[in-house]
């Protein structure tokens, strides 16, 4: 069942993961919080949790996705000087990292779920 729900939310789930990212990259903050990990752990996280759900239920189209959230995270680091933040081409490089990853987990997972379920991972749209 819980397949079933991601298979049918997949797009507002992404759609969430989307914008969190972007109000999070640009609000502005006197000094970040201190959470576990580096800035370009929570890059790579971010983009792999924003791409897995893309390429998990449309993988036809995950090469198309993982450009567009490609340029998207440039296009962030390019405005974030303009609001109180730093952009840092090192952190694309993390999200690009973190968009292979998801697309990685997605094709295995993909893959595991067909093998041990009779749940149809259909292509549609």
């Amino acid at each position: 069942m819980p397949i079933r729900l991601f298979q049918r939310y997949w797009l507002a789930i992404t759609l969430l993961i989307l914008l969190t990212i972007t109000v999070l990259s640009l609000s502005p903050m006197a000094q970040l919080p201190a959470v576990p990990g580096t800035d370009k752990t929570h890059h790579f996280i971010a983009y792999a949790a924003l791409m897995f759900p893309a390429a998990f239920v449309r993988p036809r189209y995950w090469f198309a996705l993982a450009g567009g959230f490609w340029l998207w995270s440039g296009a962030i680091e390019l405005i974030q000087p303009y609001v109180n933040r730093y952009g840092e081409w090192l952190d694309m490089a993390a999200n690009g990292g973190g968009i292979v990853c998801g697309i990685v987990l997605a094709i295995i997972t993909r893959y595991v779920v067909g093998q041990f379920t009779n749940i149809p991972l259909t292509t549609r749209n």
